[in-house]
């Protein structure tokens, strides 16, 4: 009996440690229209954090382009682009890279945050932080 209560205590603490983390899939929530808009997986590449476009919610969406992109970006289609570009951890906070918005093809400079283990927070920037843009994104389970 112990060694059961024991294990389960062990599973209870690795999944409690594998849920503190931005990597796996996150459901995008335009802070404008209060709509889900899309799902993004976030993962590490080479010691990097990246995050790719899963799902776009919207059926009328899902063959759009992203036309106005730059680079190697121009003209792919949204499932698989990567919005997120090159985060690297700093204390709680992954920063040092780029977010993509497909809508408009700018490229900002980005910070994520885990507000919890199912709430993130993502702001897009230009220059400094103050002028920028927050959304909070949901953990998919």
């Amino acid at each position: 009996m112990k060694k059961y209560l024991s294990l389960l205590l062990l599973l209870f603490t690795i999944s409690g440690i594998a849920q503190h983390t931005i990597i796996g899939k996150w459901k995008t929530i335009d802070d404008e229209t209060g709509k889900a808009m899309a799902v993004i997986e976030i993962y590490e590449f080479k010691g990097k954090i990246y995050g790719r476009i899963q799902e776009v919610i919207n059926p009328n969406n899902r063959k759009h382009k992203c036309d106005k992109c730059p680079g190697e970006d121009k003209g792919k289609g949204l499932i698989g682009l990567n919005v997120i570009k090159g985060l690297t951890k700093d204390g709680d906070e992954y920063n040092g890279g780029k977010i993509l918005d497909p809508k408009s093809g700018k490229l900002y400079k980005c910070y994520i945050t885990l507000e919890n283990d199912d709430k993130l927070k993502v702001r897009g920037y230009i220059g400094i932080s103050l002028i920028g843009r927050t959304q909070y994104w949901h953990r998919v389970k």
